[in-house]
């Protein structure tokens, strides 16, 4: 029988990600800046607002795994899903991240020169923010899913089984 596990996201892990989604945007828009409509200032704030409810869902149920009075026990597939939902909340925010990064080096140097860009910049930044802000609240929930008993980051499932556990 095949048991498949589910490692942690580790930050190292959605560096790639969010470099190829800068290193694409940046050409994309190099080539056709001019063409493009303005970017809207608010643009990232979804993201933040996602990120914001995933670390407090996070927060409460963590204290519902870890058995806090006054809380009811987390069924098994509720925190399965909760990761991976993280997951892909965490891997969704570094290609966004990478992608606001991508436009924010094109436009930043050139803020002071068009106009257009001065805006763009803006836009750019505060949608970088709300990237992060969406990454951090899906490893924070995921962090949240964890059991008391698990290992920690570092430790894997090749480790050998400590005495008194099998």
């Amino acid at each position: 029988m095949i048991v498949a596990t589910v490692t942690p996201t580790r930050p190292r892990d959605l560096v790639a990600p969010a470099l190829a989604a800068a290193v694409v945007v940046h050409l994309l828009v190099r080539l056709s800046y001019g063409s493009l409509p303005a970017f809207p200032g608010t643009a990232g704030v979804p993201l933040a607002v996602l990120g914001v409810a995933e670390a407090i869902g996070g927060s409460a149920l963590r204290a519902r795994i870890r058995h806090r009075p006054g809380t009811r026990p987390v069924q098994p597939l509720v925190a399965a899903r909760a990761v991976l939902v993280a997951r892909a909340s965490a891997l969704a925010g570094a290609l966004v991240a990478g992608a606001w990064a991508g436009l924010l080096g094109y436009v930043a140097p050139r803020s002071a020169d068009i106009a257009a860009a001065g805006g763009d910049t803006l836009a750019a930044t505060i949608g970088l923010v709300g990237a992060f802000a969406l990454v951090a609240g899906a490893l924070w929930l995921q962090h949240c899913c964890r059991t008391p008993d698990d290992p920690p980051d570092g430790a894997g499932s090749d480790d050998p089984p400590s005495p008194g556990r099998v």
